[in-house]
């Protein structure tokens, strides 16, 4: 299982917030170049980085920001989501470096779109689930809908995706414990890799997600940045 670090960025900061909300934020750091280069300096393979203002708004608002990331760590993978909802916004993410886009809102709005994105540009998108009491949200988690995570993915199980991160919206950012259970619910429906993302805060977490072995991937956000571990400790327990 693999650790990815989170960079959430809100009018240029690095940011988390609690269970999405824009109105509960902890801002950690105002050089988000600087983030990444820490990061990847801790010896992380990938970076996972969020729009969060495009993904309320819709389209990209903080885009020369992850784009100059991009441009300083030119050998370095990143993906990105927050705001990627038609075909050209994410085919410019993906012509300027970004090796994967992140799209979760098009799959419940505009799914042919995404689905035809996914064969242009095979493994290179991956689909975000946010679910909350077991339905999809979208638009930056302030729109609901009536499919439950495992739907959404059986719609998309033979497009070839990169992975899927599925966040439990009640646990991110809350330091309370990723859902196990849910998360590992979706792995074993299907094929595609699935990368656990909200409520990591302690080793064992990672070890208790790990051990599920049909879990690829966990996103660490605040419990990095609030020193909960160290991203080599994450790792390692994750690799045991």
């Amino acid at each position: 299982m693999n650790i990815i670090p989170a960079i959430d960025l809100k009018q240029g900061k690095c940011v988390r917030l609690k269970e999405g909300k824009m109105d509960q934020e902890t801002v950690f750091s105002e050089e988000p170049v600087s983030m990444a280069e820490f990061w990847f300096s801790q010896g992380a393979d990938i970076l996972h980085i969020v729009d969060l203002d495009g993904a309320v708004h819709g389209k990209p608002l903080n885009e020369d920001i992850i784009l100059s990331i991009c441009k300083e760590f030119p050998s370095k993978r990143i993906q990105v989501g927050g705001g990627i909802r038609t075909f050209e916004t994410a085919k410019g993410y993906l012509e300027n470096g970004i090796e994967r886009v992140i799209m979760g809102t098009s799959a419940v709005e505009d799914p042919e779109m995404l689905k035809s994105f996914c064969r242009a540009y095979p493994n290179r998108v991956v689909l975000g689930i946010d679910a909350l009491d077991g339905y999809v949200k979208t638009q930056g988690w302030l729109k609901g809908s009536d499919l439950t995570p495992i739907q959404l993915v059986k719609s998309f199980e033979n497009l070839p995706l990169a992975s899927i991160i599925f966040t439990d919206i009640s646990k991110d950012g809350m330091m309370a414990g990723p859902n196990i259970e849910a998360t590992k619910d979706l792995a074993r429906s299907t094929k595609i890799p699935v990368i656990a993302s909200g409520g990591v805060s302690s080793l064992l977490h990672i070890k208790r997600l790990a051990e599920q072995e049909v879990i690829s991937g966990a996103i660490c956000g605040r419990a990095l940045y609030e020193k909960a571990f160290t991203y080599a400790e994450a790792q390692k327990t994750a690799r045991e």
